[in-house]
């Protein structure tokens, strides 16, 4: 299969290239920069220049592939403007409407990232709908706006990330509060620390992917979930550890707009995944992966 890649150097984007090259499907991956073009060609994939707001580099590259992974996502410049979140969702629900429609009538297959819900006193499932309210509600609605062109030909699918898609103890949730932890000299919890993240290696993520791609019906979603809920106040205590820092609960404000997100139990199950389409987590837990922090 020819698949057309966005968001390819990403930490979960990279793993999935390297699966896909792996497979033995061929990729076309969208590159902005020139270190993203050089990263795609020492993995293996060809290469188009331009981003997620380059709507025909979007369409072409979608047109003359066998199927799609959207992956890539802005997120925002690191100024603290409050409109930069906003922006790149309207820019994600632009590419991924474009990257729809140039499949429609095709049944050819487009994956798109999501996020796993949260539903109040257990694990959230595959059947549980994206949450529409809140300040990533457009993310949703346009991961739904894919799926619904399933009654148009097209076999799109979304495999939902945990918060944290860790690779080497970086990247997700997890990673931020290693930055934090970093910067700080503390490595700090919110809340009282019980509430539990879902989380996945890249690495596995990528497999889901992979089988999605491949076979996955039209309008369903999966769950990338191998660690099904860890408490903060343990991936905190792993983080102070290996970087040699007190661990403390501290002030909600710390973590800025991710606060009352951080702050939320939100459990989440692949059991539908697994038993449907033989998906099996096989790289490092979370906790474990934080242990190959650099100090």
């Amino acid at each position: 299969m020819h698949v057309f890649v966005t968001g390819g150097t990403g930490t979960i984007g990279a793993a999935v290239v390297a699966e896909l090259v792996g497979a033995g499907h061929s990729v076309l991956g969208l590159a902005r920069t020139d270190a993203s073009e050089r990263s795609l060609t020492a993995a293996g994939a060809a290469v188009v220049r331009g981003g997620l707001a380059d709507l025909d580099v979007l369409r072409e590259g979608a047109a003359a592939a066998d199927g799609v992974v959207s992956l890539a996502f802005s997120h925002g410049d690191e100024t603290g403007d409050p409109g930069a979140l906003d922006r790149a969702i309207a820019e994600e629900a632009a590419a991924m409407d474009t990257l729809g429609r140039a499949l429609v009538g095709t049944d050819r297959p487009i994956v798109v990232a999501s996020g796993t819900p949260w539903v109040p006193g257990r694990a959230s499932t595959e059947t549980d709908p994206l949450p529409l309210e809140g300040p990533v509600a457009g993310r949703a609605r346009s991961v739904n706006a894919l799926l619904a062109l399933a009654a148009r030909g097209v076999r799109a699918s979304a495999v939902r990330i945990p918060r944290t898609a860790h690779d080497r103890g970086r990247g997700g949730f997890a990673g931020l509060l290693t930055d934090q932890a970093r910067r700080s000299g503390v490595a700090g919890f919110p809340g009282d620390g019980t509430q539990r993240w879902p989380a996945v290696h890249a690495r596995d993520a990528a497999v889901l992917f992979r089988l999605a791609l491949e076979s996955a019906p039209a309008g369903t979603a999966w769950h990338a979930v191998a660690d099904e809920g860890d408490a903060v106040r343990d991936i905190a205590t792993v983080i102070g550890k290996r970087l040699g820092l007190p661990v403390e609960a501290v002030s909600d404000a710390t973590f800025g707009p991710f606060a009352p997100i951080f702050a939320t139990d939100q459990p989440s199950s692949s059991a539908y995944t697994r038993a449907t389409l033989g998906w099996e987590p096989t790289h490092p837990s979370l906790l474990e992966d934080l242990g190959l922090l650099e100090p």
